[in-house]
This record gives structure tokens, sequence and C-alpha cells, in this order.
């Protein structure tokens, strides 16, 4: 319409032009004059727009209260109309369903319903350009949901890795019966960095490592190790799991393929009351768990054909197909990679070295009694320390172990007696906090609280005793001995009529004068 209004308003119209368009959208010539007459009256060449009803930010607050219910939103509206009578009607549960539909995209509503997690559903994300080999690793935490014999105790393990992004190779693992710190950390990279031993031949120095913002990940150690090779960390936005997902898809993929099948997962499917856990005896125990899943991590780089790369290659056949070039870091540099200095100039003596008020010795000590040295260790781990020179810090001079470290017999015996006191607080707090709070009884109709027990006043005045009678700072009373006399030397002051003496003080000569006097020789 607007190119035959053009024509129109040169004069150049004629019917050829609007039979044309006719014959083109599949109308009538007589529906074309109209459209084009209505287009000079009215200035619009579209449908007639009717007024409807639109999402305001009114409702989309009332969405987000209600949890993405419209329903429960359209009696809101109808509850506060009839409170207070408004201008603007409320429009009916249809309208207002045909209006959600239309205004709220579908991740929109399904975040009002879920929240980001849910909406995020909805988006689309885009792929990163092709990488070359160790361009750009990624790593992250799993926490294993399969239960494994330590020491005794049914325990869940966590595994830390490192991804090459490229290739899908698993460059790096490190295994720990709780929660890691950084340690984990930083062994899962020196693996990964080392291409010698049972490391290789995947490895190298990275371009850059890309983790989530998790404490472990960006401490001060693991910048410090990475910065020394000129490697960048870079620390991804919270909540943004679709920045690496590379490792993300690997922790789905582990759990799906190799998790899913031991004994002791705890997200198995399970007959209805049958919610007992395996017995500790018929776990794996953690040293098998560890083999299984380093057996596993072998069979996915140099067997399994991830869908990220080419058709029939696995991890291993893309890491050697790719011709970019490795750097390889000398086993000297890395052999004290993860270790943190202590800091202080410390000296051999007759019974070790002193560290942490406890003695670490080794057999190369014999002779060097009165050496100053410096000490090098693993964070989080004190069993064994790296001992170097004082006057040469690149010196190192051998390893040094607890001197008088407790038996496993030991160790169980002491963590029972720590887990029956932490047992034994545990039911103390909780006693404490049923006597603190005071529970009501329910009730269906508007009225007042009334308590689920009704203590009487004597009970009431015999707890208050008890309490009392244990409380130091209530039986220590201010007046339960009363202060003696002040020598008759000291100056005493003349107090007024309104200044209160101690009780068992007697009262001084001249605070007699003073009340017995009139009060004329008073004012003066």
């Amino acid at each position: 319409m607007s190119r035959l209004l053009v024509l129109d308003g040169r004069g150049e119209l004629c019917t050829a032009h609007v039979r044309l368009v006719a014959a083109a959208v599949g109308v009538s010539e007589r529906t074309v004059w109209n459209w084009l007459s209505v287009a000079r009256c009215e200035g619009r060449t579209g449908p007639r727009p009717r007024p409807r009803f639109c999402v305001t930010r009114e409702i989309r607050e009332l969405l987000a209260l209600w949890g993405g219910n419209v329903s429960a939103v359209h009696r809101e509206l109808v509850a506060r109309t009839a409170k207070a009578p408004s201008s603007d009607p409320v429009p009916s549960l249809s309208v207002l369903h045909r209006a959600v539909a239309r205004d709220l995209s579908a991740g929109e509503r399904a975040g009002l319903k879920g929240g980001e997690g849910a909406r995020r559903r909805f988006d689309v994300f885009g792929k990163r350009p092709p990488m070359f080999r160790n361009a750009c690793w990624e790593g992250d935490h799993k926490r294993v949901p399969v239960r494994v014999d330590v020491e005794g105790q049914a325990l869940c393990p966590w595994v830390t890795w490192f991804v090459d992004v490229a290739t899908k190779v698993i460059v790096g693992v490190a295994i720990t019966p709780h929660e890691p710190a950084r340690d984990a950390v930083l062994a899962a990279l020196r693996a990964g960095i080392s291409r010698g031993g049972p490391y290789g031949p995947f490895g190298g120095l990275p371009g850059r490592v890309r983790v989530d913002r998790g404490k472990e990940f960006l401490c001060r150690a693991v910048s410090r190790a990475l910065g020394g090779f000129a490697v960048p960390v870079e620390g991804l936005p919270a909540y943004t799991p679709y920045r690496k997902g590379t490792v993300e898809a690997l922790n789905d993929a582990v759990e799906e393929m190799f998790l899913v099948s031991l004994p002791g997962y705890t997200r198995r499917a399970r007959p209805v009351g049958a919610h007992r856990p395996e017995d500790v005896n018929d776990l794996l125990s953690f040293a098998d768990f560890v083999g299984a899943l380093l057996g596993w991590v072998r069979w996915w780089n140099t067997q399994h054909q991830p869908a990220g790369l080419a058709p029939g290659l696995t991890p291993m056949a893309a890491w050697e197909a790719d011709p970019t070039p490795l750097e390889d870091v000398p086993e000297e540099q890395l052999a004290f990679f993860a270790l943190e200095d202590d800091g202080r100039v410390r000296k051999i003596s007759t019974s070790g070295i002193r560290w942490r008020r406890r003695f670490y010795i080794a057999p190369w000590m014999a002779g060097h009694v009165g050496t100053h040295v410096r000490l090098r260790y693993l964070p989080h781990y004190d069993g064994q320390i790296e001992v170097f020179s004082a006057e040469h810090p690149d010196r190192h001079l051998g390893t040094a172990y607890l001197a008088e470290e407790a038996t496993l017999e030991q160790r169980r015996a002491l963590a029972s007696v720590r887990e029956k006191k932490a047992r034994a607080l545990k039911a103390d707090l909780k006693a404490a906090e049923k006597l603190r709070r005071t529970r009501y009884t329910a009730t269906t109709a508007p009225a007042a609280p009334s308590p689920r027990r009704s203590v009487t006043g004597q009970q009431a005045q015999a707890e208050i005793a008890r309490a009392r009678a244990t409380d130091l700072a209530a039986r220590a009373l201010p007046d339960l001995i009363p202060p003696r006399d002040p020598p008759a030397g000291w100056a005493r002051p003349r107090p007024g009529p309104d200044v209160r003496l101690h009780p068992g003080t007697a009262p001084s000569a001249s605070a007699d004068a003073t009340r017995t006097a009139p009060a004329s020789q008073t004012e003066e």
C-alpha cells in the first residue's frame, strides 16, 4: 500500500497497478481500492488496531510474588478491586492468560516460576571458535555421588580435574576423600603440566586456565604457581556454567557412563521403602575407587569418541593430530611446584627440625646438626616437608617426615572421642533450644497463640531459682558483705538532706547538726 500511495501522490496510479497488486496478494481489485481509500483518509496501511490488555509492571511484580501463577494473580487483582474500587476494570482470567503468553517470553515465564536456572534453559548459547591444543584448560570440582570406605567411614570423595578444550583430553586429576582445597588444585595442575612418568603424553603449559569463582581456584597459591609460568587464570562470573561447558559436560559424562555402575552410588533408583544404605564392608575402598576412576580417565582419553571431536577421533588421536608445539617444563622446576614457603630460617637440632610444635627427621640429617634451613610444604598436609638451604634457597637438601606419627588405631580412637564430644554438645544445644523456644498449638480461627504446655507458677519459680543458683553473676550480690567504716582520720563529706548513707554506717556529728539545725541557719 505504501507503494500505491507513492504512485498516487505522483499522479501515476492506474488500474493496472491495482490489478497487479490484487493478483499478487490474492484479493479482489475492489478490496485493494478500499485499502487505498482507507490509507488516504486515515493514514494507516494495516488493520485497525484493537484495544487489548497488556502486562504492566504491577502484573509482573504479582507474577514474581505468586511464582508465575496467573490464576493467583487474577484472584489478587479481584481482591484488591473489591477492597478499593478502581477505574480500570480487572481483565478476565482468559484475557490475563493470553496477555501473559503474548507479552512474556517462555524464558521469562519459566524464570518467574523456577528462578534463574529455569530461565537459562530457554537461552541460546553460541559455540566458541575451534582452538588448538593447550590453548585453554577448564577446571572444576565434582562431588562424586558414590560412598567409599575411608578408614572405616563411608564418605563421598571429590575429584578435581582439568580438561583441554580443543581435544577433550583430561590432562590432570586429583582425588580427595573430602571437600578439596587448594592442594588438590595444585596437585591436578602439576599432573597436567608434567609430561613425564605416569602423566604423559598429554600436558605442557596451557595458554590460560578457565575456572569458576571457587576460592580454591582463585586463591593466592594457585595464582602465584601459574603466574610463575606466565599462565593467566580466568575467573568466570558466578552462576555461568555454560561458559566452561567442556568440563561441565565431563562432570555429567563420568556419572552417566561410570559412577552409576559402582557400589555405593547414592542416586540409584530404589524400590519403595528400601532406603537403607550399603554397609561399609560392601563399599569400595578409597584406593580401589581411585584406581577405578583413573582407569576410566585412561579409557576416556584413549578409546572414547566424544561428540565434540571429528567423527572417529578419540581425545588422544585429536591430541596427536594437532601440530601445535608443546611447551614443557623441566622436572626439577615441577618438583616443588605446589609447595609454599614457611618464611622463616630454622636450624637442624639433635631432635630434627621443629615446625608447628612438632619434630621432623630424615636419614640425610645425620651430620647436619646446626645447619640453617628453610622449609616448604604442601598446603593442608603436614606429614612431610621439603628442606632447602638457607644460604642457597634453590638447593634442595631432602625430605623430612613427622617423627612421631600416630598409628591408625590411635587416629581412629581419637576420632571416636571427638565424635562423642560433638554428639554430647549437639544434644546439649538441642535441649537448650527446646527450653528456649515456646511452641504453640495449631489454630483454625483467628485467635491469640496458646502454648502447648502450660507451666504453673510454682514450677516457673523453682526453675528461676535453680538458674540463679548456677549463675555466678547473680550470686555475686553487691550488698552481701557491707562495707567497713572508714578510718577516723579520713576527711568525710558533709551530706545534705538527700544524701543516703551506706547501710551500717553511723551518721557523723556534722550530719546530725545539719539535720537538727533551724531552717534559717541551714540556708545561711
